[in-house]
């Protein structure tokens, strides 16, 4: 048995380094989905689009008019 208790939300002291470009990549790629999701709904000229985004926008403090 080793010295020191091992927690389940210690981490693990052999666990792999995460580079930068594994944790960048995947962040960048949600951000710009949001980003036309957002900006999609929000500038759409579709009417059934716009009222269908509407009161999520509003309730997210997004101003849409």
């Amino acid at each position: 048995m080793s010295a020191t208790p091992h927690y389940a939300g210690q981490a693990d002291a052999h666990a792999r380094p995460v580079a930068l470009k594994d944790k960048l990549i995947p962040a960048l790629m949600a951000a710009g989905l949001g980003a036309v999701l957002l900006f999609g709904a929000g500038f759409a000229s579709m009417e059934a689009l716009h009222n269908a985004a509407h009161d999520s926008r509003h309730s997210a403090g997004f101003p849409c008019h």
